[in-house]
């Protein structure tokens, strides 16, 4: 499926972006506001997004379908909600994964409720999510600064509350950093120098922030990397806030950001492109630029983290890092989608000096089921580091119950392990 709206359709309307995560679906909805769009994340989501999901889903779907709905029934139950002045963002995937299917199930439960009128914009991965309409040049381009720049403020949040000496101090930062960010991305009219110049100043004082935090940074505490389905492990209601609950645990995450998904996408559309014969052709050419300049881009971005993210780098290329060393257990060119990275990720984590690795999904999720089927001989492989499938519904999950376990076995790994962490001078 190719994007069903463009700004004309859009005109006049609300656009509904899903709080996969909530810094993400922020800025990209600023960025959808520098051109005219009005548009915002969904509220959080609470047991009424539970009931409303729930009557229009069968069980059979994965608890992320459920979410979302819920929370897009939300906005049509919400008082003076009108059809003409509403649309919703889904997006689409390729692969075995019940994600391709929110779209047109969202589309089918619209046009039940005779709300036929209601756009959904839902750009594919099949081709990197070009198809954003009358607008795709810029908006993937500063769509694409939006996630880099809300996943280093992720990130910067994540190395940085585990050892806040003053509680809370660290997602006030957080929420005044990525305001800052926000600010920028909702500017209209920005040049791609200049967006690009004001989205480093804007980070650049929010690094600042967190530096102002105060912090006892001690090598003692272990470092659990969590992957998994892409909604659950980011999506903090879905998860019950697994993250904190590492943290209190005495734990510090590596959370799979979503930049990861869109190199992914990237390598899958030249795949195809050279499955289909095209490796020399317009196409190529047109994925092979906008993979340079989103690594041109993100290498801006980053600049002023460098010494920050010593010891936290992030893959530099998805195939080499991530997709090759998962080959031996799931080969990327037959199993698609998440599973893929959360083996790989994994075994980078490893590498990473790593004590443990957590996978969330939702309950029945293929993506999770197939990748703990391989986690055994991963972890055999790999210095025997506890790996930890968690599972995630409506009603319960088994991260209560199990973490307490899994972490003294991060605890014992980390004492024992020969991969060595790399850490921050700053660090003690």
């Amino acid at each position: 499926m190719v994007a069903t709206g463009s700004k004309n359709k859009l005109a006049g309307r609300t656009l509904w972006i899903p709080r996969m995560t909530h810094i993400s679906a922020r800025l990209m909805a600023a960025v959808f506001r520098s051109i005219g769009i009005d548009a915002h994340c969904t509220p959080p989501s609470n047991e009424k997004t539970l009931e409303l999901g729930g009557l229009y889903t069968s069980g059979e779907e994965c608890y992320p379908e459920k979410i979302t709905m819920g929370d897009f029934l939300r906005i049509i139950q919400a008082p003076g909600f009108d059809p003409d002045k509403t649309a919703f963002f889904m997006p689409t995937a390729e692969g075995p994964c019940r994600f391709g299917q929110y779209g047109p199930y969202l589309r089918q439960v619209l046009d039940e409720m005779g709300h036929t009128s209601v756009p959904i914009i839902s750009p594919t991965s099949k081709n990197g999510y070009d198809g954003m309409g009358d607008h795709a040049s810029n908006m993937v381009r500063y769509l694409w600064r939006a996630i880099v720049g809300g996943d280093l403020l992720r990130k910067m949040l994540l190395k940085t509350r585990p050892y806040e000496t003053a509680k809370g101090e660290t997602d006030k930062a957080y929420e005044q950093a990525s305001l800052l960010v926000e600010r920028v991305c909702e500017t209209p009219g920005l040049g791609a120098g200049e967006h690009m110049a004001r989205l480093v100043d804007a980070l650049t004082k929010g690094r600042d922030l967190f530096h102002a935090v105060p912090a006892r940074y001690m090598k003692d505490r272990p470092l659990i990397g969590v992957v998994g389905e892409i909604f659950c492990r980011m999506n903090t209601f879905s998860n019950y806030e697994a993250v904190r609950k590492i943290e209190a645990h005495g734990g510090e995450a590596w959370l799979s950001d979503v930049g990861e998904w869109v190199w992914y996408t990237n390598w899958s559309q030249k795949t195809l492109l050279k499955r289909d014969g095209k490796t020399f052709s317009f196409a190529m050419l047109g994925a092979v630029l906008k993979n340079h300049v989103q690594r041109s881009d993100e290498h801006k971005l980053l600049a002023p983290f460098h010494d920050d993210m010593a010891g936290y780098e992030e893959p530099h290329d998805v195939y080499e890092d991530v997709l090759k060393p998962a080959w031996p257990y799931l080969p990327a060119d037959g199993a698609l989608g998440e599973m893929v990275l959360s083996v790989g990720k994994g075994i980078y984590l490893h590498g990473k000096g790593a004590d443990g690795i957590i996978d969330i999904s939702p309950f029945s999720c293929m993506n999770g089921i197939v990748s703990e089927a391989v986690y055994h001989s991963v972890a055999r492989e790999h210095d025997d580091m506890p790996i930890r499938n968690f599972y995630f519904d409506s009603s319960s999950s088994n991260m209560e119950r199990d973490l307490d376990i899994f972490m003294e076995l991060a605890q014992s790994y980390q004492k024992r392990k020969r991969t060595r962490r790399a850490y921050p001078k700053f660090f003690a």
